[in-house]
């Protein structure tokens, strides 16, 4: 189980990587495959995902981003969705 990836730099600096939702999203990725390693499991034993977004316009970046990471593989399923847009902000 994964849990709580986020774009922070792997090491002490501990600092949200880069501008842009796509920095951010191959940092995600690249926590995630990190942890997923240390578990002795890869990118092919992800079952689903959940992706919380700032803005939905950024979901087309981010899916392109999200499929190459499964190199050609069966994509998990997923659930996505801005999470300014929930009810009470």
């Amino acid at each position: 189980f994964v849990s709580g990836c986020i774009g922070l730099e792997a090491g002490a600096s501990g600092k949200m990587v880069g501008d842009t939702v796509e920095e951010q999203t191959q940092q995600v990725l690249a926590n995630m495959r990190a942890v997923l390693k240390a578990g002795g499991c890869g990118p092919q034993d992800v079952v689903k995902t959940l992706i919380l977004l700032d803005d939905m316009a950024d979901f087309a970046k981010v899916n392109k981003i999200y499929e190459a990471f499964f190199e050609g593989g069966a994509v998990p399923a997923r659930a996505c969705f801005a999470a300014k847009t929930l009810p009470k902000g």
